[in-house]
């Protein structure tokens, strides 16, 4: 990481993240840097401007995405999580059978929507858990924890995704 995520935007690293101030701030420098930009410019410089374009998007990604974020601060931190560590949670693990069960018993609009609605709230706790304590390093086997659920939600949000295209057709 040659420059932090944060500070490209030109802001603090935080959790909590005004949306659509990154927003505007990534359209403000995506015509900035955009390699079109750069057509008449010598190699070098073109594929500068492509390397700034694509470190622009990845830091956009990661940056708006509430568990890619979390993830991303703690790394700042210096905790690298294990990918394929193991989640030593039981109340989370049965939660996780619980979603996933009523995930795949889904069938229509109103269960999509009402699924949609207990996870939104489920996301949001983590994300409040998540913001209040993650610069506490005494606390930072629980901030991993909170991340490690964000993820999981982040990914059924996916799979929600995925189901929603498969009853439009």
């Amino acid at each position: 990481m040659s420059e932090c995520h944060f500070g490209l935007f030109g802001l603090k690293p935080a959790f909590e993240l005004d949306l659509t101030e990154l927003s505007a701030r990534y359209r403000e420098m995506a015509k900035a840097v955009h390699p079109d930009r750069f057509a008449d410019a010598d190699a070098r410089e073109q594929r500068l401007a492509i390397e700034r374009s694509a470190n622009m998007n990845e830091a956009y990604r990661v940056l708006k995405n509430p568990a890619q974020r979390a993830l991303y601060l703690l790394r700042l931190q210096g905790c690298d999580l294990a990918l394929e560590a193991t989640v030593q949670d039981p109340s989370f693990l049965m939660q996780q059978m619980h979603l996933r069960e009523a995930l795949e018993e889904i069938t229509d609009w109103p269960a999509v929507n009402a699924f949609k609605a207990e996870l939104k709230q489920l996301q949001q706790a983590q994300e409040q858990e998540f913001s209040a304590i993650w610069q506490d390093a005494a606390r930072m086997s629980e901030a991993e924890r909170l991340v490690r659920r964000l993820q999981f939600l982040d990914k059924l949000a996916r799979e929600v995704r995925q189901l929603e295209e498969r009853l439009d057709d």
